[in-house]
Parts: C-alpha cells; sequence; structure tokens
C-alpha cells in the first residue's frame, strides 16, 4: 500500500464530530457524476419508502413491486427492503446522465453521501477520493452544515422511532414462529397504503380507544400513520401499554 493509499485508508477510518470541516462537491462537472449511483446496495427505511411513493405519485404495493427486493432475515420479523437497480447497467432506476429524478425524495444513504454515520453517533467518510472525484473538490463542508443543507433531519427523526422497533428485535430472539405476523409487521411499516385500510375498513377502531383528532390526522398523514404503526408494532409485540383497548359493555348488565 503506497503512501496515497494510506492516507485515504486513515481518512475513512477517521471518526468526525459535527463541527469536523470536509471538502466535497457533486455536480454535472465532476466527471464521475452519478457513479455512486451504479451497483449499490441501498436498503431502504420505512420513510424512505414513504417520500419515495408519495413523490412517485404511485401506491406502496406498486412501488414496492416495482422498485424493490424484500429480503427475510433469519430470526428477524423485519426483513431488509432493498432498492432494485436496473437489470441491464445495475445503475438506480431513478438516476439519469441529468441527475436524480427523485431528488427532493431520495432515500437518507443518498442524503448522506459520502459520509455515513458510527454506531457511536460520529460520522465517517464511506469513500475516497479515488473513487469519488467529488471529495477532490474546494468546497468545504462542516458536517453538521452538510446535513442540514441534505434535509437529513426528518429521515432521522423517524429513523430514530424506527430504531425503538428495531433495535429491541435485535437484541432479543422472540419466540413467534407465525408467519402472519411478520406480514402484518411489514404491511405496517412498509405497505402505509394497506395499513390504512386494516386501520379504517376492518374492526380496529372498535376495538381500540383512539382520539378523533388522531383519526384524522392517520386519514390524511402517512407521516401520523408511520409514527402509529411503530406504536402498534410495540404495542403488539412488545407489550408497552400504548394504544388502550375499549371498554367492552357488560352483556349481563344489560339484560
Amino acid at each position: 500500500m503506497n503512501e496515497q493509499d494510506l492516507k485515504q485508508r486513515k481518512e475513512m477510518d477517521l471518526r468526525m464530530d459535527p463541527e469536523h470541516i470536509f471538502k466535497f462537491d457533486c455536480s454535472k462537472d465532476v466527471s464521475c457524476f452519478t457513479k455512486c449511483c451504479q451497483d449499490v446496495t441501498i436498503v431502504l427505511t420505512p420513510y424512505d419508502v414513504l417520500r419515495l411513493k408519495n413523490g412517485l405519485s404511485i401506491s406502496s404495493d406498486q412501488f414496492l413491486d416495482d422498485y424493490t427486493i424484500i429480503r427475510p432475515q433469519p430470526r428477524r420479523l423485519i426483513p431488509l427492503v432493498i432498492l432494485k437497480m436496473n437489470d441491464q447497467d445495475k445503475k438506480c432506476p431513478f438516476v439519469t446522465q441529468e441527475g436524480c429524478t427523485v431528488y427532493q425524495d431520495r432515500p437518507w444513504p443518498c442524503r448522506m453521501y459520502p459520509l455515513d454515520m458510527n454506531d457511536d453517533g460520529t460520522f465517517r467518510l464511506m469513500t475516497d477520493a479515488s473513487r469519488c472525484l467529488g471529495l477532490k473538490e474546494e468546497r468545504s463542508w462542516r458536517i453538521y452544515e452538510w446535513l442540514i443543507s441534505q434535509e437529513i433531519i426528518p429521515y432521522d427523526e423517524m429513523n430514530d422511532l424506527f430504531s425503538e422497533v428495531t433495535s429491541p428485535l435485535r437484541a432479543q430472539e422472540l419466540d413467534i414462529d407465525n408467519p402472519d405476523i411478520s406480514k402484518m409487521i411489514v404491511m405496517a411499516l412498509y405497505n402505509l397504503d394497506k395499513f390504512r385500510e386494516f386501520i379504517f375498513d376492518s374492526s380496529f377502531l372498535d376495538r381500540f380507544d383512539i382520539d378523533p383528532i388522531k383519526i384524522v390526522k392517520l386519514q390524511k398523514s402517512d407521516e401520523e400513520l408511520l409514527k402509529f404503526a411503530f406504536d402498534w408494532i410495540k404495542f403488539g409485540i412488545f407489550g408497552q401499554k400504548i394504544l388502550r383497548i375499549k371498554q367492552q359493555p357488560d352483556k349481563k348488565a344489560q339484560e
């Protein structure tokens, strides 16, 4: 390994805080423009799916069928939902020579690039200047400035709520053999259209005491619906007393 390789390796291993300054710029003037969008594995969070399907004005079903690969994980209730690359060139289906066609709703990893986050909350470079020429550009950023410019905050907020579901599932192996439970969880997290139907077209609202204002929000807002999905899973799987079950009338008292 030569001196340049060692320098790049050291930069990639560096743990950086939000005040750290790094140089990066990406545009059509950089010769490797959109190459980072090819032959890459992008795992989508529920909020990524929400934003993308709404940005494309299609249903959850259509988005999941046309643009994702759902890969089950051994001993896990939640599968990996992976963005499907084009068969021919392995490029992201939303990328053209002009750039990203879903830029306003691009997934969290695309917003973070060229940064990634460590488990301790610090940041690191996920590539080096030999592969990403944007790192050779002169524009400087503090990491927190970069995150704000990429509108990462709502993604982080939703991902924090998602981690309240995934972290306990990783920490314990739940003895759940019923495949229908896993299907229900995937529906709640990734297929919000079907989850909304489940809430409003079944006996759900007859069984749970939901505030009327909350019900209106669940009808109109996918973001509110996703937050409710997190609570529903924490109630149903972990037994957290987040939702209230309606008291059923005493039949004997009515007789």
